[in-house]
């Protein structure tokens, strides 16, 4: 594993490329060097939504800090619920994103535990999360960042334009319900939350709570997450370790979306590239 991550490492600074293939209704681009999302200047690769206000942002949710901890990001206030979206869809790739949390929380998870994300495989129209399309989110996969449950994994329900729901559908190997486990039983989700394997059986909805086993550092601290998809396939990383897996995913492509969900949250790294050759997403 050391091996493949060192040689993903080894990619940053390449420049910006990809094979355009379908995914869905629309064009996917599959990464063959590295894309840089974030360019430490501005969101050009992205657009705002936000509940009610829709690609308006007039409390400015989203804006770039020149520096914090000594280099630009990305800032989201959390105030209102929505996201920054990338303009392209994107599949087969290995996405790093850094980030920490910030110190401002808002509305009715104001006293409770720091909540955002990153939702991958977006599709549909934006809002799609409610069925008059003034939800926050997609028809996604998410790589949920939550204090002591980040590297969960969930599957985020949308609406298409006739009101019919559509349910993601994702194969994990679990014990305990829904915890991941590489040695549990496999089990088909449809909707819903697939833990990450270490996520504390005690956890409460309290601002602050740290679990037993938490991987993601303390509040205050940057933190790594790496996604590898390939194909139907799924693996999530969270400091350097594997966290959660999944198989057989109805959605293999789509829009990224980074989450406004009620806590101030920096993000100075959002890089796509492609999958480390030769080993592949699915076998690890």
């Amino acid at each position: 594993m050391r091996t493949w991550l060192v040689a993903i490492a080894m990619t940053v600074g390449c420049l910006e490329t990809g094979a355009i293939i379908a995914s869905g209704s629309e064009q996917a681009v599959r990464p063959s060097e590295v894309i840089r999302l974030f360019n430490g200047k501005d969101l050009t690769s992205f657009y705002t939504w936000l509940v009610d206000h829709e690609h308006e942002d007039p409390d400015r949710v989203f804006s770039v800090v020149d520096r914090i901890d000594g280099a630009p990001a990305i800032r989201i206030s959390g105030e209102h619920y929505g996201g920054i979206i990338t303009e392209k869809a994107y599949r087969d790739y290995h996405l790093v994103v850094e980030y920490r949390w910030g110190v401002a929380t808002w509305g009715d998870r104001k006293d409770r535990t720091k909540d955002s994300g990153v939702l991958l495989h977006c599709q549909g129209p934006d809002g799609n999360s409610r069925e008059d399309f003034n939800g926050p989110w997609m028809q996604s996969v998410e790589f949920q960042i939550i204090e002591g449950g980040t590297g969960d994994v969930i599957l985020v329900r949308g609406y298409t334009q006739d009101g019919k729901q559509l349910t993601p559908r994702l194969t994990a190997t679990v014990s305990e319900d829904r915890k991941w486990d590489p040695d549990g039983t496999p089990r088909e989700f449809e909707g819903g939350r697939i833990d990450w394997y270490g996520r504390d059986p005690e956890w409460k909805d309290v601002l602050g709570f740290r679990g037993r086993e938490d991987v993601e550092h303390p509040d205050g601290q940057w933190n790594r997450l790496d996604a590898f998809v390939e194909g139907d396939s799924l693996v999530y990383m969270v400091n350097g370790v594997i966290v959660n897996k999944g198989s057989h995913s109805t959605l293999t492509g789509g829009k990224i979306l980074v989450q406004s969900e009620g806590a101030e949250i920096y993000v100075r790294r959002i890089e796509l590239g492609p999958l480390p050759e030769p080993t592949s997403a699915a076998a690890r």
